[in-house]
Parts: C-alpha cells; sequence; structure tokens
C-alpha cells in the first residue's frame, strides 16, 4: 500500500501594484465613509464660496470678464484641498499612530509608500471632489462662464497642489501629540487660508498681509489657480512653481527627521 503523498497548494505573492491599488481603493473608501471628515472637508469650502462667492460677491467684478464668484472659486478649490490633507493625512496618521495601526503597517509586509502613498492620493480625491462641486454651484447659482479648458487646468492644478499640503500634513502628524493634531491642524488650516487671500480678492487685505502672503503655499496654488481662470495674478508663474517645490521640500525634511526622532525613541 503507498503512502498518499500530499501537494501543498501553491502560492503567489501579489504584485506591489496590486499592493497599491488595494491600499489606495481602501483608504479612499474609508475616508468617504468617515462621515465627520468627508462631511466637513466638502462643506466647508461649499459653505465659504457660497456665502463669500455667490450671496455676497455675486454681482462684483475683479477684472473685466473676470467677477468674484469665478475668481473665488479658484481660492476655494485651493481652500478645499488644503482641508483635505491637513485633516485626512494629518489627523488620520495621527491617530494611526496613536492607536498602534502605523506600528502594525509598519511591521507587515506591505511596502512603506503603499500607505504614504494611499493618504495622498485620498486628499487628490477629495480635491477633484470639491473643484466639481464648486464649479457647478459657480456655474449653475453664480452664472459662472468656465471653459472645459479651465475646468480641467484648475482640476489639474488641485490635485497637484494636494501634494504639497500632503507633505504638510505628514509633517504635522509626525510632530504632534496625536492628541492636540486636530487643534493644529485649524490654527494652521484658518489663518493660512486667510493670509493666502482665499476667502476675498487678497488685494482687500492691509498691505503687511500681503507682504507676508507669499510666504504660504496656499497663496502660490492661488495665484496658479487665478491666472489659468484669466483673473489678474502677482507674481510670475515659475516663481509660484518654485515656492510650492521649495515648500513641498521643506515638508518633506521635516517630515523624515520627525519620523527618525519617533524611530529613536521607540
Amino acid at each position: 500500500m503507498s503512502a498518499a503523498t500530499y501537494t501543498l497548494p501553491s502560492t503567489t505573492r501579489p504584485s506591489s501594484l496590486r499592493i497599491f491599488l488595494t491600499e489606495i481603493r481602501y483608504e479612499v473608501l474609508r475616508a468617504l465613509r468617515t462621515k465627520a471628515f468627508s462631511l466637513s472637508a466638502i462643506g466647508f469650502p461649499v459653505m465659504f464660496y457660497c456665502l463669500f462667492g455667490l450671496l455676497m460677491n455675486r454681482n462684483v467684478d475683479i477684472s473685466a470678464g473676470v467677477s468674484v464668484a469665478k475668481y473665488l472659486l479658484g481660492g476655494y478649490a485651493v481652500f478645499g484641498s488644503l482641508g483635505s490633507a491637513i485633516f485626512g493625512i494629518g489627523i488620520g496618521v495621527a491617530m494611526d499612530r496613536s492607536a498602534g495601526w502605523l506600528e502594525l503597517k509598519q511591521a507587515s509586509p506591505m511596502p512603506p509608500l503603499a500607505y504614504v502613498l494611499s493618504k495622498c492620493v485620498m486628499a487628490v480625491v477629495f480635491s477633484l471632489i470639491i473643484v466639481s462641486i464648486l464649479t457647478v454651484l459657480g456655474v449653475t447659482l453664480g452664472h459662472v462662464h468656465l471653459t472645459v479648458l479651465e475646468f480641467v487646468q484648475m482640476a489639474l492644478l488641485a490635485a497637484v497642489g494636494a501634494i504639497p499640503f500632503s507633505c504638510l500634513g505628514l509633517a504635522l502628524a509626525f510632530l504632534a501629540p496625536p492628541a492636540s493634531a486636530g487643534g493644529i491642524a485649524n490654527m494652521i488650516y484658518l489663518p493660512m487660508s486667510f493670509l493666502s487671500g482665499l476667502w476675498w480678492p487678497i488685494k482687500l487685505l492691509p498691505h503687511i498681509l500681503q507682504v507676508i502672503a507669499p510666504i504660504f503655499p496656499t497663496y502660490h496654488l492661488a495665484q496658479l489657480m487665478y491666472g489659468a481662470l484669466g483673473a489678474p495674478t502677482i507674481g510670475t508663474t515659475l516663481s509660484h512653481w518654485m515656492g510650492l517645490l521649495g515648500f513641498t521640500a521643506i515638508m518633506l525634511g521635516v517630515t523624515w527627521l520627525a519620523f527618525k526622532r519617533i524611530e529613536q525613541n521607540t
């Protein structure tokens, strides 16, 4: 009588691409299903645009052919992109740290970049959702004339702009204590938006605030937005891209140093 032979089932390791796509999918779904985040991330820019862009200034023009409603459409698109990143990533990663979920991710075979990339893609997705909603409101309620090219440029700028804001969120997540990350995020989110001229035309701000505005990445992205919409801008396109690139590099450096400090202390 011959002994029975058993063959172990073959296991195939999932490809890196599949791991990345799976992580991105579930991160986006998690953010959409977290009502406290999704409603506030989308609701804040929509509410502010309706108040300042549609109700209060709908018949005021910034320049020939550019109404306040169209001008602030770009500003609140940047406002939404910043909020998605700083709350979705800054607070999200800080909460993962507090719950020990980040350590579990590090111990798993998943590539570390997949976790970070999924957070960034989530911020990009929310930025595009916000731009689309603001555009519908502007066109239907504010009588904003927007070409397809202008909408595409605005959407692309919002998606690209989510990258430096995501780096800011990561720096916040590793620098701030998890319990206070939400408060610190609000202290960055609202003042930075105001000082960058996102809520109303920057020329209406006091001169001293107009002088310090270029230190903020939101200012540079907003100027690129205004240029794409045919509105008056300050500075050159190259200077604004360099400002965003420099800020991204600084935030990545700060994030790396903060992460190394946490590793040494654990």
